[in-house]
């Protein structure tokens, strides 16, 4: 009879050992942290969306500081992302990099928000007087994205670019 006792006994402990591991584990899992969320395909807020589908999300210039400004003393600028200028009526505006730390693209765009020039790698400017980049068109807004970025997604005169989340932006 002893035997079976032990047996008993044994089985029991197990049993008991089964159910310890199991809840251990089960507390594991409760201090675990959570699984990522899944990257998001697209991320809110302004953007500009070229023929190819590629968008970049934009900082807005639409006042005369902000446009005055624009991307000084910036020192990096990933392709995804940009400044765009926003003029209360149409014009030829001729930019400059002054100030400007890292080569840019300059992309001139009209009220129909199709392409009139596009300026490719200017450098920054190294020293006074810094040359002016006219269009040599009239346009309504340039966005400026990092250099090499519009030659890579093919960006060329007469293309029209998609405005998203823009329609509000009040410009002065």
């Amino acid at each position: 009879m002893r035997s079976e006792e032990t047996r008993a006994a044994g089985r029991a402990f197990t049993v008991v050992l089964a159910l310890v591991l199991a809840l251990e584990l089960l507390s594991c899992g409760m201090h675990s942290s959570p699984p990522p969320a899944p990257m998001q395909a697209a991320q809110s807020g302004p953007r500009i969306v070229f023929p190819d589908g590629f968008a970049v999300r934009v900082e807005i210039a639409a006042d005369d500081a902000t446009r005055e400004q624009g991307l000084m003393y910036r020192d990096h600028l990933a392709p995804d992302e940009g400044m765009i200028f926003l003029f209360p009526q149409s014009g030829d505006y001729p930019f400059w990099m002054k100030n400007t730390l890292i080569p840019l693209d300059m992309i001139w765009i009209d009220d129909q928000r199709r392409i009139v020039h596009v300026a490719h790698d200017v450098p920054p400017c190294k020293a006074d007087p810094c040359p002016t980049y006219p269009p040599g068109k009239t346009s309504l807004s340039v966005l400026e994205v990092a250099a090499g970025v519009a030659a890579r997604h093919g960006l060329r005169d007469g293309q029209t670019l998609r405005f998203e989340e823009l329609d509000h932006v009040v410009v002065h």
